[in-house]
């Protein structure tokens, strides 16, 4: 497997986790804001993603 495919399954794992918690997220709900959580969100995913592909081969 390339760095290639690494990096498709970090991004995959980026989308799919942004796209989970801004839809379950209330703006209302706490002292954050919406755009910092999927940002730590987004960071985490991808190095996840990656780094769970990269090491699993």
């Amino acid at each position: 497997m390339g760095l290639g495919k690494h990096l498709i399954n970090g991004i995959v794992s980026l989308a799919i986790s942004v796209a989970v918690t801004v839809a379950a997220a209330d703006d209302d709900d706490g002292p954050w804001v919406l755009h910092e959580v999927a940002l730590a969100v987004a960071v985490s995913a991808f190095l996840s993603g990656f780094f769970t592909s990269y090491f699993a081969e």
